[in-house]
């Protein structure tokens, strides 16, 4: 395939992203399914460019404004490929010439733009720092007091990919043996610096003809993520709830923690509110040996709500992965700084409040709560937990740094960033109930009095 074709499909590929209502990830995944004569390559280099175009959004878009020319898909992938790859004039008209799957000849309009663009680099101290780190105006004022004189550092970092980050199976092997039958398939890996499961690739490898992958020995998940679920604690023999499990990712991070000998003990109950997620995680648990364990329960279904109502007091772990907006996952997501899918923000705060209130009954006392997202907004996490706390004085935050001394994760809840953690952006509280019934709001008239 000619880079010229490859320029076209990237330009096709952008005008259906503008128009659909999913992901892009999604987009560019049907554009790749029905066109099968597109080689592994030419999909890489095509998928490469499109998500390119996506992480300098806000630069691009800058400096179209900036020349007085129109915001298209043709505008923005000549200013992508003047600014960032150096394309010179000459070379691109070569590319737009027409041909056969080629992108049309240059309007007069977009030769002036490659014109004015020709020797320049996409970024410039002409431009505000929000535009520079691709910070979105709905969010700037927020994170700007989040992370006060880091902001530009710290949004920054999250304009690079994410690194390649691997969970090993403690059913299947060791860490070290997951590394070693990795390495056999040429796929170098290093233990993750927090996460005692964790491998990250050296490379952006293709594990799909790794042993290791094809055997359910590891799966790909974020190191932060990884800690979400180690920050719940579970123990082998424990009863945890993970009430919003999506596609089990995090269910299957517990299992470690509840492995002895190679064997998981204890239950695990996987709920949420798609069934459809649900339902495609149980190959997942099967595949990793874990679904003698996994108890499956889609809170569509009005036996399982019936059911949770009755389980007050019931489970040592209960994680609350709540829906959210998001934000901390901008490295691997780049489109969703720009455009929102699901609930309006209002609605998920709503939501995660809802969550958290209903299910933190479950909890047995002395268990543990954890609230988690992966958003970097305060409204999302820390404000949400501080008035949980609030609503209910029989719950404590128990530190981060006692779980795991010596770590920057954060205090006292866990808040990772791109920049301090090289993972997404999560956000996790841990809360114990009170052990005491004294504390349960229930006063002891005795408690005063000598025997």
């Amino acid at each position: 395939m000619r880079q010229a074709a490859r320029l076209n499909a990237v330009l096709e590929i952008q005008t259906k992203t503008a128009e659909s209502r999913i992901p892009m990830d999604g987009t560019v995944g049907d554009y790749m399914r029905y066109r099968r004569y597109i080689g592994s390559k030419d999909r890489a280099d095509i998928a490469e460019r499109v998500y390119a175009m996506v992480r300098t959004k806000a630069r691009l878009g800058w400096w179209l404004e900036k020349l007085e020319a129109a915001d298209t898909p043709r505008m923005r992938l000549i200013a992508h490929l003047m600014l960032v790859e150096n394309f010179t004039l000459d070379k691109l008209r070569e590319h737009f010439d027409g041909e056969k799957f080629n992108p049309e000849p240059l309007s007069e309009a977009e030769t002036e733009l490659a014109k004015s663009l020709e020797g320049k680099t996409l970024d410039t101290n002409a431009m505000p720092d929000a535009v520079k780190v691709e910070c979105p105006p709905e969010f700037e004022t927020e994170l700007r007091a989040l992370y006060k004189d880091k902001f530009v550092a710290e949004m920054a970092a999250m304009l690079d990919p994410a690194p390649l980050d691997l969970r090993v199976n403690f059913l299947a092997l060791t860490r070290e043996e997951a590394m070693a039958s990795l390495a056999k398939d040429n796929v170098e890996t290093d233990p993750t610096p927090y996460s005692p499961w964790g491998l990250r690739s050296r490379t952006r490898a293709y594990l799909s003809d790794t042993k290791a992958f094809t055997k359910g020995h590891i799966e790909i998940q974020d190191e932060g993520s990884q800690l979400i679920a180690y920050m719940c604690g579970a123990k082998p023999g424990a009863q945890v709830l993970d009430y919003c499990a999506g596609a089990g990712g995090k269910t299957l991070a517990i299992v470690n923690a509840m492995a002895l000998d190679k064997k998981p003990k204890g239950r695990i109950v996987a709920m949420d509110i798609e069934a459809s997620r649900l339902e495609k995680a149980r190959p997942r648990f099967r595949r990793a040996h874990a679904h003698d364990i996994i108890e499956v329960r889609p809170l569509e279904d009005e036996k399982s709500r019936k059911w949770l109502k009755r389980q007050k007091g019931t489970f040592d772990v209960v994680l609350l992965d709540v829906p959210c907006s998001g934000t901390g996952t901008w490295r691997r997501n780049p489109d969703t700084r720009w455009r929102q899918f699901g609930p309006s923000l209002e609605k998920l705060i709503e939501t995660q409040a809802d969550i958290i209130d209903r299910v933190a009954n479950v909890v047995k006392p002395g268990g543990r709560l954890v609230y988690a997202t992966c958003s970097l907004l305060p409204r999302e996490n820390e404000e949400q937990v501080e008035k949980f706390l609030k609503n209910h004085p029989n719950y404590s935050v128990v530190p981060v740094s006692e779980i795991l001394p010596g770590a920057d994760l954060g205090a006292p809840y866990m808040r990772l960033s791109p920049l301090r953690n090289n993972t997404d952006g999560f956000f996790a509280a841990v809360l114990q109930r009170a052990a005491d019934p004294t504390v349960e709001g229930e006063i002891n008239p005795f408690a005063d009095q000598e025997d």
